[in-house]
């Protein structure tokens, strides 16, 4: 039997360095026409992406890609809102019987990007939907996921995928591994599905479990383009979900898009499931997450742990970090070694 690990697993060697975080460069290049600034995605999930959530991250140079759990028009018409801006932003269709129309209804209103969202990439409903619109819109590139093994992104790249999202199971609001007995553990999904990016000449987006900025330099240094960031985004002002205060303290509504809630909402047929919700078996939950403020404000912490981790391995840019990263494996004593410790913390 295999072992397979997640970022919690692992470290980074520290290398020398002649390289401050300040002449660090973030950039990376997702897609023939998707460049960023950094190299951060904000999930198309219902409490953290639309319009306000892609403005907001296009402009700090990261992407966004909103959610489908709205109606067609809706959609189009946030897409088409954040486009009017001159930022760049996508939007996330399913597999179901919308997919075609809400297709052609978001190139009208300028699409450029679509990302074919579903839990389980691997599938022929999958493949046959990346395929369809990239024969019916050449000019569109197809974000598709998502999957976890090199299996699973060569099948979506052989169907004109021109990124993959990888990621089963790793997020802080899913349940699927604990529902169904599924799932790769993200690092080793990530590195496994690299293999697959190089062999077509294609890139990966590391999707879920990135709880630290520590997390997203371990990913990017496995070799993913970017990293896409759900629960981290949602506690921002921008992401969509309601504020609440709780004993004092400020948080904001997060749910998976596999709980209950958000397949009521219209995010069943994510996971394979009819639109009853009697029937629905939840692979997600919903809860709160601390309030953080401005999206720009969270962002420059969250970048700048990123800087940081490139200045200790002598990297001035990502392709310099994977090629310097070297991983070790570590116990459960250094695990606990590497967080605060001995303090009673304020």
């Amino acid at each position: 039997m295999k072992t397979y690990l997640t970022y919690d697993d692992v470290l980074l060697l520290p290398q020398y360095s002649e390289v401050t975080p300040s002449k660090t460069e973030t950039g990376t290049k997702l897609t023939a026409r998707i460049k960023l600034a950094i190299p951060v995605l904000a999930s198309p999930m219902d409490t953290v992406c639309e319009k306000e959530m892609a403005l907001a991250i296009g402009k700090l140079g990261g992407y966004g890609i909103i959610h489908r759990n709205l109606s067609i028009s809706t959609q189009a018409d946030q897409l088409a809102f954040v486009l009017k801006q001159k930022i760049n932003c996508g939007a996330a269709v399913g597999v179901g019987p919308d997919m075609q129309p809400r297709v052609e209804v978001l190139v009208r209103a300028g699409a450029k990007e679509i990302c074919v969202d579903s839990a389980h990439g691997h599938t022929r409903q999958v493949g046959e939907a990346t395929s369809w619109i990239k024969n019916k819109f050449s000019q569109i590139e197809v974000i598709s996921g998502n999957v976890a093994t090199k299996e699973g992104a060569e099948f979506l790249f052989s169907h004109g995928a021109d990124c993959v999202k990888v990621g089963m199971g790793p997020g802080s609001i899913c349940t699927t591994r604990i529902m169904s007995g599924m799932g790769v553990p993200q690092l080793s999904a990530v590195l496994d599905c690299v293999k697959a990016a190089k062999k077509f000449n294609k890139t990966i987006i590391a999707d879920g479990g990135i709880k630290t900025s520590g997390d997203m330099v371990k990913a990017l240094a496995a070799g993913a383009a970017a990293v896409m960031l759900g629960g981290l985004l949602a506690g921002t002002d921008e992401a969509p979900g309601k504020k609440i205060k709780i004993k004092g303290k400020w948080f904001k509504y997060y749910r998976g898009m596999g709980s209950a809630a958000a397949m009521k909402h219209g995010s069943a047929e994510r996971y394979g499931q009819v639109k009853t919700a009697r029937k629905f078996v939840p692979e997600g939950v919903e809860g709160v997450v601390p309030y953080k403020g401005k999206l720009a404000d969270f962002m420059a912490e969250f970048v700048g742990g990123l800087r940081a981790g490139m200045a200790y391995l002598g990297a001035k840019n990502l392709s310099q970090l994977r090629q310097k990263a070297e991983f070790i494996k570590i116990t459960p004593a250094g695990w606990i070694e590497s967080q605060p410790h001995s303090i009673k913390r304020l």
